[in-house]
């Protein structure tokens, strides 16, 4: 048995934030983030609305798209950095707002690689034999962590999400194979430092902007080329595949020249990588299921194509997976 994506779906919010907006800002412009980055503008969240209210639109879409009525949800797995809450998870929030009363969930916190994180624990879960339908969401709201007057990370990230439904399977399609790992001596090249246990909430944290996101862009990104880049072309070794095998890589929409770093290590041709962050910028753990369900959107996934997903993030986190893409509910 394997679990099999019988539905995606994706959610944005209304409001858009251009480079040129970013112009007005801080010291930057559209050619410098675009020739560095990729990223011609992001969306960003209206007053009042968080990580919980994405991800309850997803799930809504969801279940409309699959048929599914909410008390039929056995689990909800949301991967965020962004929760609305400390101590309530996002999934909780969730399972109550959609009605979905006899499911039970938590949040999984990866970063970037939130949602191959998710779609591992969820594949499991449904592989157990044991849960049938499970809701798999990525979102964050990094607006609410983000400096604006901080150049190096404001013009990076944006809002949104995206999510699957995964349903057991007899047939030869879901899942294969995923590669996952994690190295936390990378910590302190990108996170928060303040709002947990170590660093409370204080007088003196926030106007020291320890609630906001730090990276140390140059480690970061050196880091995110080699591994991301090794852990796709591992995933195909392993499994005896070349980038000629492969219908379309979704890479983690962090930074256009990490995507085709990792797209020409594994061989792919440039049809073959699907690249959105012109749109959206760097939604966290958002990219992947946002990029997802556009793709199954413009008929990019056929029965039997092979998917092949990578991402890296702060953590460090990184990892791959690869889907034998099947027929959704929606097709």
């Amino acid at each position: 048995m394997r679990a099999k994506v019988t539905a995606t779906a994706r959610y944005l919010p209304e409001r858009i934030l251009s480079n040129f907006d970013l112009e007005k800002m801080v010291d930057t412009s559209d050619e410098w983030i675009r020739s560095r980055t990729g990223i011609e503008k992001r969306h960003l969240v209206g007053e009042g609305e968080a990580t919980s209210d994405m991800c309850t639109q997803i799930a809504k879409l969801l279940l409309e798209k699959s048929g599914k009525l909410p008390e039929e949800i056995d689990l909800i797995l949301v991967a965020t950095s962004t929760p609305d809450f400390l101590v309530v998870s996002t999934a909780a929030l969730v399972q109550d707002k959609i009605g979905a009363k006899n499911a039970w969930g938590y949040d999984i916190v990866a970063a970037c690689t939130g949602f191959v994180y998710a779609m591992e624990t969820g594949a499991k879960m449904v592989e157990s034999g044991q849960y049938k339908n499970v809701l798999v969401m990525g979102a964050d709201t990094m607006s609410s962590i983000i400096d604006y007057t901080d150049r190096n990370t404001c013009v990076i990230f944006g809002d949104g999400g995206g999510g699957v439904l995964l349903e057991p399977t007899e047939d030869d399609v879901g899942i294969l194979d995923s590669i996952l790992h994690t190295d936390g001596s990378g910590s302190k090249y990108l996170t928060v430092p303040a709002g947990g246990s170590l660093h409370p909430a204080s007088r003196d944290t926030v106007d020291k902007k320890m609630h906001y996101v730090y990276q140390d862009g140059k480690t970061v990104f050196k880091f995110a080329v080699k591994n991301m880049a090794a852990v796709s072309k591992q995933i195909l070794d392993n499994n005896n595949l070349s980038g000629d095998d492969v219908k379309l890589f979704i890479p983690h929409q962090a930074n256009r020249r990490i995507i085709d770093a990792a797209a020409e290590r594994c061989g792919l041709k440039e049809d073959q990588v699907f690249v959105n962050i012109n749109r959206y910028g760097n939604t966290t753990a958002g990219t992947i299921p946002l990029a997802l369900d556009e793709a199954s959107e413009m008929g990019r996934l056929e029965n039997g194509d092979l998917l092949l997903l990578a991402a890296f993030g702060g953590g460090f986190t990184w990892g791959s997976m690869l889907i034998r893409w099947g027929d959704t509910k929606w097709d």
